[in-house]
């Protein structure tokens, strides 16, 4: 099993020192702030999927995110054909989690859907806490003031 994940670590202490190591590699690569994208650029980022979100697949309508292939975190550049286009809950999700990171997230994410769809304990616990948090979440965006661009 330790072949599974990466480390001698349990599995906590290593994303906890995954996630320790992406916050130093953003605050190495420090940079201006990135420039806005022209209407130009993002039609044709958003052409390069068909406009579909490249981390789900799903069809964008209305407002979307132009993500970084390469995190600006790490130094990407912010230039059109280092993005692709994104629904915002699946880009603020994604975030700029280092590949094992990642990996590990879906691996805990599947694991965690089986475990609810088998109504084993735990999934039912996962469940009743995910739902619990699913609705601040929603009550969060409810309540957030508009901004200047909405």
């Amino acid at each position: 099993m330790k072949e599974a994940i990466q480390g001698d670590a349990p599995l906590r202490e290593r994303l906890i020192a995954l996630h320790r190591l992406r916050e130093q590699r953003k605050a190495a690569n420090r940079r201006p702030r990135r420039q806005r994208l022209t209407a130009a650029d993002r039609e044709k980022i958003l052409k390069k999927t068909r406009a579909k979100c490249h981390i789900c697949g799903g069809e964008i309508r209305g407002s979307w995110n132009a993500d970084h292939v390469i995190a600006h975190s790490v130094g990407g550049e912010s230039s059109a054909d280092n993005y692709l286009p994104a629904h915002g809950l699946c880009n603020n999700y994604r975030w700029d989690y280092l590949p094992e990171e990642f990996q590990l997230i879906l691996k805990l994410g599947v694991w965690t859907r089986t475990q609810i769809e088998k109504g084993t304990v735990i999934g039912r616990s996962i469940e009743d806490q995910f739902l619990k948090y699913e609705a601040e979440r929603i009550g969060r965006q409810k309540n957030a003031k508009p901004t200047d661009g909405a």
